[in-house]
């Protein structure tokens, strides 16, 4: 006998799927409104609470910067000492003047450092300086000096040091170690390029002492006139004083060498006294210039109206003179009476140039 299973009735499931998915589809909406109105929200806040901080960063900020200027301005701040250190030729008195006039407008920390380095190195005598804050109320001003290089001989007389620069430095003080020359033909006009000549002249004027120096020639100069590097001029010193010797633009020291040779023969001449220049520009032939009066004395072979000059060679310096010297002694009638007419020489026939006498013609 078979045994019958009778199955459950479960019921018609796709009914029951159809009412889940209708069920489902109705709440859907109301999850999704829900969630956009949370996201919302989140955002803003999140927008609110970055405002807050900026806003937060900005009176900070605000509030510190007040604050430091209400302290930077505070009397515990104001300029009271300056300290300056390297200060040998520099003005104390100044460097102390400027710093104080500048601190306090501002204070000592909100000074403004490198503008007053700027203003000090424009002062005499300071090439570099360190300017540093001392808190709360120095500062410090470390120099380093310029080096006097040449003293200048200015058109008003004055005699000032100048740098390898050509800055002017300041008035030569009388316990100041003389130099062995001084400098002439400076430009004082203002202006980069003023300064840039000048430069050449200071650098051609070191090589005239350098060069000089080492020959023994510098004690013999007392100026070099160097307002044309290419015509240099030296203004002799002590008793020739008044003797300017003139070089050109080569070869300072050999022809200085040979001008004072020239120089020294001339001067056992009766005209040595009135010599006023010595030109060397064109080389081993040296131009002797004389003053006014040098023809009073001069020989009939060397007189001329001034100034006068004569050429010598600077190899054979002292023989022309000499050599006038020797005629003046052998001749002095002639010297004394350089305008006397000189006597007919007797001509062979003794008639001393007289028209001789006719022959007679034989009579018939």
């Amino acid at each position: 006998m078979r045994e019958q299973v009778i199955p459950q009735k479960v019921g018609n499931r796709s009914g029951m799927a159809a009412k889940r998915r209708a069920g489902a589809v109705a709440q859907r909406p109301l999850r999704r409104d829900r969630d956009g109105l949370g996201h919302r929200m989140r955002a803003m806040l999140g927008y609110v609470s970055f405002i807050l901080k900026v806003t937060l960063a900005i009176v900070l900020g605000g509030l510190i910067f007040a604050g430091y200027r209400v302290a930077s301005a505070a009397s515990f701040f104001q300029i009271r000492k300056v300290v300056i250190q390297g200060d040998f030729r520099a003005s104390a008195t100044d460097v102390q003047t400027l710093v104080m006039r500048e601190v306090a407008k501002t204070g000592v920390w909100r000074a403004d450092l490198e503008e007053i380095s700027t203003r000090l190195e424009r002062l005499p005598w300071i090439r570099v300086a360190m300017v540093s804050r001392v808190l709360p109320d120095g500062i410090r001003v470390r120099l380093e000096e310029r080096q006097p290089r040449a003293v200048v001989r200015t058109a008003a007389g004055r005699f000032l040091w100048v740098d390898d620069e050509a800055a002017l430095l300041g008035e030569m003080l009388p316990a100041d170690q003389m130099p062995a020359f001084f400098l002439r033909g400076w430009n004082e006009e203002p202006g980069d390029t003023a300064r840039k000549e000048n430069m050449e002249r200071v650098k051609r004027f070191l090589e005239l002492q350098r060069e000089w120096s080492a020959a023994g020639l510098s004690e013999r100069v007392s100026e070099v006139n160097v307002i044309d590097i290419r015509d240099v001029r030296a203004q002799l010193g002590g008793d020739d004083s008044r003797i300017e010797v003139r070089l050109g633009s080569q070869d300072f020291g050999k022809r200085l060498k040979d001008a004072l040779s020239v120089l020294d023969a001339h001067r056992q001449t009766p005209r040595g006294q009135f010599i006023s220049y010595v030109d060397l520009t064109q080389g081993r032939r040296a131009i002797v210039g004389f003053m006014s009066g040098a023809h009073a004395i001069s020989d009939s072979a060397d007189s001329a109206s001034s100034p006068s000059e004569s050429a010598t060679r600077t190899g054979d310096t002292a023989a022309r003179p000499e050599r006038n010297n020797q005629r003046a002694a052998a001749n002095p009638a002639r010297q004394n009476n350089p305008e006397k007419k000189r006597e007919a020489k007797p001509s062979r026939d003794g008639t001393n140039g007289r028209e001789r006498p006719r022959r007679a013609r034989p009579t018939q």
